[in-house]
């Protein structure tokens, strides 16, 4: 049985329709209707958390595997996954979970279970949570409820994310984040809005995680799309920090995309070399 949470960051408008104000979309909901990221519901004027609770994946990974090189290497992380995401990438990696999720099966889990499960895990190198696989962001009070959870245990919490969520909200939340891995897809305006968000918000999210939090930022290259876009997404980052690890994917065939070739080599090592103009921490990765 699902677990019942109102959602946080929702106004109340006539006709029984609903704003969420979670992320810049702010979706306007009708009665049984759903955001963009599918894990937010109007149901009698009320909005809700729809996938509060919802775990489709669990696994324990090398911290490595979020990708996070330079927080607590060697040590394990409990990672949960839900369903639903506020971008559409056709790229993306995970869409069965993200995108094509109606039906999936997913098991309903309390905060202080995963917050258990994690306590449980340390004996096997276990640091605490990552929320990943989907974007977590969009099960904000989820993610909340059991970052809480878990720092009571003396436990730590990572996401795996978009960045792409409001600032009052992320405020909120960082105080109870150790670590970030945040995705920078590209770096003009123009790309960020074919994959349904915005450039200057995930700017933001990692200008402000980066005083707070440990951060490492993803690029998954992709040819014809963003492979020209690195030097200048490693030239920004180094003005806010030149520490940060910058990890750079490399991109197989997946979803929309299934019918192009991966990025060769080649481009990789030429991007590695541009980010290392102005970074001190340049990581490989799909390779």
């Amino acid at each position: 049985m699902s677990i019942k949470r109102a959602a946080e960051y929702q106004e109340h408008l006539s006709n029984g329709k609903v704003k969420c104000c979670l992320c810049p979309h702010y979706c306007m909901i009708d009665e049984g209707g759903f955001g963009k990221c599918g894990a937010r519901e109007n149901n009698n004027g009320e909005l809700f958390a729809a996938s509060y609770g919802s775990v489709t994946s669990i696994a324990l990974d090398p911290i490595e595997k979020k990708p996070l090189y330079m927080f607590y290497p060697g040590r394990k992380i409990v990672s949960i996954g839900s369903f639903g995401c506020n971008f559409n990438c056709p790229f993306c990696q995970n869409y069965n979970i993200s995108k094509e999720y109606r039906g999936i099966k997913a098991e309903q889990m309390t905060p202080a279970l995963i917050a258990e499960v994690a306590k449980q895990s340390v004996v096997d190198g276990n640091i605490g949570i990552a929320y990943t696989y989907n974007e977590p962001l969009i099960g904000y009070e989820f993610v909340l409820d059991c970052s809480k959870a878990i720092r009571k245990e003396g436990l730590m919490n990572v996401l795996v994310t978009n960045g792409y969520i409001n600032e009052e909200p992320l405020q909120k939340l960082l105080p109870y984040i150790d670590a970030l891995n945040i995705d920078i897809k590209a770096i003009t305006k123009r790309t960020y809005k074919e994959f349904g968000g915005t450039l200057d918000t995930v700017k933001n999210t990692i200008e402000i995680a980066s005083k707070i939090c440990h951060v490492e930022v993803t690029t998954l290259i992709i040819p014809n799309v963003n492979e020209n876009d690195i030097e200048e997404i490693a030239k920004w980052l180094s003005e806010i920090n030149p520490e940060i690890p910058y990890h750079l994917s490399r991109f197989f065939p997946r979803y929309k995309y299934s019918d192009r070739e991966p990025t060769p080599l080649n481009v990789m090592y030429r991007a590695k070399e541009e980010a290392e103009k102005h970074l001190k921490s340049v990581f490989l990765g799909n390779m």
